[in-house]
């Protein structure tokens, strides 16, 4: 009998071991699995990043042809930024609306504001715009003059 129970302990002890290490092959495949996942993912991620660094140079803070230009004109281009942006911001008291968001209609409530300002370059601006409902964006060509106000002309405008 005591021969018995030893055997029966080996095979159990046999089995136990052979269930741990199958369990544990698979634990360890799943997460290699998961780790070759993950660096994949990183490396994806990184990829998108080294995207988002190249399309900062369109803006004019980036842009270092477009500060020459300016540069060349005897402008600074931090005071163009500073300048056009308080210009536009200006159009917005107006009672109808800013002039340069091409949507103000009577009809309308509530008049569409510009909120947002980004400048690409030397010459367009891309503007986000609202009137609490509906939002946009208008693309516009700006002119600036040292001791006037900024000619605007609207390139186009999209509606969301």
């Amino acid at each position: 009998m005591k021969k018995n129970i030893i055997a029966y302990a080996l095979l159990f002890s046999l089995l136990y071991n052979v269930f741990q290490y199958v369990n544990a092959t698979k634990i360890i495949k799943a997460k290699e699995a998961e780790v070759v996942l993950k660096k994949e993912q990183l490396a994806a991620l990184k990829d998108s990043l080294q995207g988002m660094s190249q399309s900062k140079f369109f803006t004019l803070n980036e842009d270092s042809y477009a500060q020459e230009y300016l540069f060349d004109k005897n402008m600074d281009y931090r005071k163009v930024m500073n300048k056009v942006t308080k210009e536009i911001k200006d159009l917005n008291a107006s009672t109808e609306g800013n002039k340069l968001v091409t949507y103000n209609d009577a009809s309308i409530e509530k008049k569409y504001l510009i909120n947002n300002i980004e400048f690409i370059n030397h010459r367009w601006v891309i503007a986000e715009f609202s009137n609490g409902k509906l939002w946009g964006q208008v693309l516009l060509k700006y002119f600036p003059l040292e001791d006037k106000p900024t000619e605007f002309e609207v390139i186009n405008t999209v509606l969301y």
